[in-house]
């Protein structure tokens, strides 16, 4: 059994050798985004599907400049925020969230300077424009009729902006998101589906589906942890209890359908997997099991969530995990997996779940409290 203090050492020892793993990419593969990793190595010419992970590395170095207080580190998060700047005002994708938030909300928390927190409401005026009055929902890339529970990670930067301009559409555009997605994507047991499907010409909710799960009505285990994150952060932002309930009832299926190490396969429905493991859920679910510890007034569920996202940092820092011991692996942390129904990095690094691992180790650590949102 590790103790603290011992899980406190491996923690510091993961995030040096991210910031020896970052570096290294960004001084091989200047200004490249990268997606997921072929074989353990970044530049690959693999299909990308959508356009939503540029703002993931510019966080790991505004993190990584935390930990380190190297300047090398602020220099280069500063660098790439300014190539992501222009997202502000993509209409494309559904993930300004995961673009602008990690890089300039991060460097204006650092600055206080009013012409970066523009910048962060900019994207969060752009993310509202993506509302379907007959629905109530913010579209995902797919299609007009398509409502994604990724979209609740990135739901934040539109309660940001409409907190710093009083804006009261913008709020109810993010709290009726919400809503639409606590009622039609999150079902009794507390998993959630991949996506919604609705009728355009009425509003009407058709069904459930899903584009990276086993299937239409299991549950895909990045799904749920966008959820049990993305809901906590509604919560922060409204006071609406209605979204701690939903984000705990996420949190407790989590921890109930997962073996004792604390990460779950691609879908825990899927009988047999081929791979045990999905690592970057475990990550994303750790650094939101920390918030939700902060956020619930319940001190038994404070100490549950508090304890397993540790659990899940314990494994994630093994060397089953962690690529300190493999030779040629350019990300940091294995296992992770994309897009398995379209075999795109399967078994993996990918620019999320380092993004998510360096941020819970870093709130661990007590470098930052709240992440995205």
């Amino acid at each position: 059994m590790t103790t603290h203090s011992e899980l406190l050492s491996r923690c510091q020892a993961a995030l040096d050798f991210a910031a020896q793993q970052v570096r290294r990419l960004v001084e091989t593969n200047p200004d490249f985004f990268p997606m997921y990793t072929q074989g353990g190595r970044w530049k690959h010419g693999g299909e990308a599907w959508t356009n939503w992970c540029e703002g993931f590395l510019g966080g790991q170095l505004w993190l990584l400049h935390r930990h380190t207080g190297d300047a090398w580190f602020q220099t280069q998060a500063e660098h790439y925020c300014h190539l992501v700047e222009e997202r502000k005002t993509d209409r494309a994708v559904h993930d300004l969230g995961f673009t602008l938030w990690p890089t300039w909300k991060r460097w204006y928390d650092l600055t206080g300077e009013p012409a970066k927190n523009a910048v962060v409401i900019q994207a969060g005026q752009t993310m509202g424009l993506r509302f379907k009055e007959k629905g109530r929902y913010l579209r995902s890339f797919v299609a007009d009729d398509s409502l994604f529970i990724d979209i609740m990670m990135n739901v934040g930067i539109i309660f940001y902006a409409a907190q710093q301009t009083g804006d009261a559409t913008l709020l109810r555009i993010a709290t009726e998101h919400c809503l639409t997605s606590r009622r039609f994507l999150v079902r009794g047991d507390g998993s959630t589906s991949h996506e919604g499907l609705f009728n355009t010409e009425t509003g009407e909710f058709i069904r459930q589906s899903t584009h990276q799960g086993w299937r239409d009505d299991s549950s895909w285990a990045r799904g749920q942890t966008w959820a049990l994150y993305g809901f906590g952060t509604a919560y922060r932002y409204t006071g609406d209890v209605r979204f701690l309930n939903t984000a705990e009832a996420c949190a407790d299926f989590y921890i109930e359908r997962t073996p004792p190490h604390g990460v779950p396969p691609n879908d825990w429905d899927e009988p047999n997997p081929t791979l045990p493991y999905e690592s970057s859920a475990a990550a994303i679910a750790a650094s939101g099991l920390l918030n939700l510890a902060r956020l619930t007034g319940d001190a038994a569920r404070a100490r549950l969530y508090g304890d397993y996202a540790l659990r899940i940092l314990d494994t994630l820092t093994t060397p089953e995990f962690l690529a300190v011991d493999t030779p040629g692996w350019e990300g940091i942390l294995k296992h992770g997996s994309y897009h398995e129904r379209k075999g795109l990095g399967v078994d993996e690094s990918v620019m999320w779940g380092e993004y998510f691992f360096v941020e819970a180790l870093s709130k661990v650590l007590g470098y930052v409290e709240q992440g995205m949102g």
